[in-house]
């Protein structure tokens, strides 16, 4: 609980009130420009909340991208009451993960990170956040799923658990039991904005902890690139490619002189492999290459 911190960010919106509130220009009419600048320009301050964990005893702090976008002032709260700023050292808004540094000299209490390769679908998980700006608020479930692709980051390759998480629980660590976070809570499926029904989603320590490391050191992420356009191999052109089943990454086209031209890869290949790793569906290739460092063979 002392390494687990609640987030809230605050960021001022501008919105113009429309000056003839009985009139609707349609959209792209000469009009609309002309009366936007009218309008008096109406200020109002929007607060989110979230949560992060601490990595390291001077301070650092990994949350969501989503929780920290575009705010203007981000307080931190950690177990006990205590509130501090906080700046930001980098964010990637493609795999959602962003890293804080506490503004004080003070000590703090880190966890680790846990193999979350090792994570077996079935084992328990115990959730921390702040949901709905209770603050610390302990869930516990299982393992439901892994590999999970649910469409929200480029990179998606969540564990899924039954663990409550909320609106507030973003950024929050997944524990296993022996106090290792494996994962950072990011998302729920919510039908109709009900809140949890046990379906939430965590990207694992392994590939996020890669980001982090990067993030603190340039405060920025520099993923492999291969310089290929793909798209999926559907059952027919399996069929046509003589492929037992439909799997890899075909190749729509080339960028020029990427490392992808250089190595003789052309339009209509299929890709099936990837550093030694099998490339069973289309959206494997971007995350295999993403985690390959850069400028290897």
């Amino acid at each position: 609980m002392p390494s687990v911190v609640n987030i809230s960010t605050s960021q001022t919106i501008v919105t113009r009130s429309n000056p003839f509130p009985g009139f609707e220009f349609p959209p792209g009419s000469p009009f609309e420009d002309m009366f936007k600048d009218f309008g008096t320009p109406q200020k109002k301050k929007a607060y989110a909340l979230g949560s992060g964990f601490i990595i390291d005893s001077s301070g650092i702090i990994v949350t969501n991208n989503h929780v920290i976008k575009e705010a203007e002032d981000i307080l931190v709260r950690i177990e006990g009451g205590e509130d501090y700023e906080a700046e930001v050292i980098g964010a990637d808004p493609l795999s959602d993960l962003a890293v804080l540094k506490i503004k004080s000299n003070e000590k703090f209490k880190p966890v680790k990170f846990g193999n979350s390769d090792k994570a077996r679908i079935g084992d328990w998980v115990i959730a921390i956040g702040n949901p709905f700006g209770f603050g610390g608020t302990v869930t516990s479930g299982i393992i439901s799923s892994r590999n999970r692709d649910i469409g929200l980051t480029r990179y998606d390759d969540f564990i899924q658990t039954d663990a409550s998480i909320n609106v507030g629980n973003s950024g929050g660590p997944l524990f296993n039991l022996d106090g290792k976070v494996i994962g950072i809570n990011t998302a729920i499926i919510a039908p109709g904005s009900s809140g949890s029904i046990g379906i939430g989603f965590a990207i694992p320590a392994n590939p996020a902890s890669k980001v982090i490391e990067q993030l603190i050191k340039y405060g920025e992420t520099k993923r492999g690139w291969l310089g290929v356009r793909i798209q999926q191999v559907t059952k027919e052109i399996a069929k046509v490619e003589k492929l037992e089943e439909a799997k890899g990454a075909l190749v729509a086209s080339v960028a020029e002189k990427s490392p992808a031209d250089k190595g003789g890869i052309k339009a209509g290949d299929i890709i099936l492999e990837f550093d030694g790793k099998e490339v069973d569906t289309m959206r494997k290739l971007p995350k295999l290459v993403a985690q390959t460092k850069v400028g290897k063979k």
